[in-house]
């Protein structure tokens, strides 16, 4: 699915599912202990620092349960939010804040955890003229939030799944029998708008790619002083090649990656490894 084209129902078939999994076939706890009367009043609050993304998300999980509960946000999406700041007020049946209150949080986590590691790397490559990108390592069903949280957090999205973007990789061109046939044939197969990409790891490679005619080369798991023979290369050629660097960068490399002169930075860390940001819901005193 294309995440421009992400409808409000496939949002909410994956947050029922993850309902699903966690309710089954009822929350025997709040079913024994609370009166289906109750009402209450909670508070989700932050635990720690972090960037806010997926607020809405969480919401809809309420309303999921319960159409009747009423979420009032109190900070905006991309903030920052500070250690015991509250973020948002719900008000409902006691039963349903109880059922809900683990799947909301579960989704605020995740994508405030990945939000506020994005940040950090936007933040660490400040005055260059560069983008932090995600990648597709994601978790499974969960591609659309973890893209989401990204773009919140100030980076941007690499392609959303393999049908949306070329991306010739080491394997591909194994397959193929090297980088030129390569090209060839995805251009005689892709659609003529879309870019090609070219995974590269030697100036021989870069070489080729750029015989080829490749749109982005990236440069990976480079040696900073290969990557910039390699950007010096690149731009010394005719025609506009976007150049994206990618593997073993971290937050203490990114900077001196930055500085190579590439044009996009793709971390998978921004997704398969952020931490989940720490939430929790605390009942008022009624």
């Amino acid at each position: 699915m294309n995440m421009t084209k992400h409808t409000f129902h496939e949002t909410d078939e994956v947050l029922l599912r993850a309902l699903q999994e966690d309710i089954g076939s009822g929350d025997v706890t709040a079913l024994s202990l609370i009166e289906d009367g109750d009402m209450s009043e909670a508070v989700i609050i932050a635990k720690g620092d972090l960037v806010l993304a997926g607020l809405q998300f969480a919401e809809r999980v309420f309303y999921l349960v319960d159409d009747r509960v009423a979420f009032r946000a109190l900070k905006k999406e991309g903030s920052r939010i500070r250690k015991g700041e509250k973020i948002a007020k719900i008000r409902g049946k006691t039963g349903s804040l109880l059922s809900a209150e683990r799947t909301a949080l579960n989704i605020l986590q995740r994508t405030s955890g990945i939000a506020t590691l994005t940040r950090e790397y936007v933040n660490a490559v400040k005055g260059f003229r560069v983008m932090i990108t995600d990648t597709r390592k994601t978790a499974p069903g969960l591609r659309f939030f973890d893209k989401y949280a990204v773009r919140t957090g100030g980076g941007r999205n690499h392609r959303f799944g393999l049908y949306d973007g070329v991306l010739i990789k080491d394997n591909h061109i194994a397959a193929a029998g090297g980088i030129g046939k390569a090209v060839r044939r995805v251009r005689s197969g892709a659609h003529h708008l879309l870019k090609v990409e070219i995974e590269t790891g030697s100036m021989s490679e870069v070489r080729d790619a750029l015989k080829a005619g490749a749109d982005v080369i990236m440069l990976d798991n480079m040696p900073e002083e290969r990557m910039k023979k390699a950007v010096h290369l690149i731009r010394s050629t005719d025609g506009p090649v976007t150049i994206e660097a990618s593997g073993g960068i971290d937050l203490n490399n990114v900077r001196r990656v930055a500085g190579t002169g590439v044009d996009l930075i793709s971390v998978g860390a921004l997704t398969h490894s952020a931490p989940a940001a720490d939430l929790s819901l605390e009942f008022l005193s009624r």
